[in-house]
Parts: structure tokens; sequence; C-alpha cells
């Protein structure tokens, strides 16, 4: 799986620009739980068209607080968010994020 690491906002309004979905993997690189659920979601994940930014909490939570604010979600730790068409589709965290469940909202 190819991540592109979240360090800047501009990154997800370029994104957006794009006009084509994306996922942003919020995790906590502190968090155990955190680390299982994302090492769960890479080894499912096979959207080569989708572009998957991961964001690292303690280094960037205000980029996490924009997109909470900007897309109307409730900040949560793992969290994984689908962004198409200019909106937040589809957003699971902890143990409910789930490839499939993904899949199915793109």
């Amino acid at each position: 799986m190819n991540w592109t690491e979240l360090e800047e906002y501009s990154q997800i309004n370029n994104a957006l620009q794009a006009s084509k979905p994306f996922v942003v993997f919020k995790h906590s690189t502190r968090c155990s739980i955190s680390s299982m659920v994302k090492s769960r979601f890479e080894r499912n994940y096979d959207l080569d068209d989708v572009q998957a930014f991961h964001l690292d909490l303690i280094q960037f939570r205000s980029i996490s607080n924009q997109l909470a604010t900007d897309f109307n979600v409730v900040h949560q730790s793992p969290q994984l968010m689908l962004i198409q068409d200019g909106e937040c589709k589809y957003h699971a965290s902890h143990n409910a994020i789930d490839f499939s469940d993904l899949k199915v909202n793109i």
C-alpha cells in the first residue's frame, strides 16, 4: 500500500480539486489499537485509483481538527474518512474500520 503522508492541509485542498475520491486514515502512533487497525486495513487495501492519506495525529492534530470541522465528522482515533465529491461519504473509527465497508461506499 502506498500512503501519502498528510502534513499540510493544502494536500486536502489539492485532492478536492482533483475530483477523485480519496481516503484519510487518522492514526495515533501512541495507540496499540490504532496500530492494529492500520495494519489490518493495509493488508486488505487494493484500490490503486483511490489516493490514501496517512495522518499522524501526534504530529498533525491541527489537520485532524480542520478535517473534523470541514467535513462535519467528530474526531476519533483511529478513524477512516472517504471524501468524494467534496463530502465525507463514509467514516468509521476503531474496530468498525472495515475495508469491505469502504469499498461498498465508493
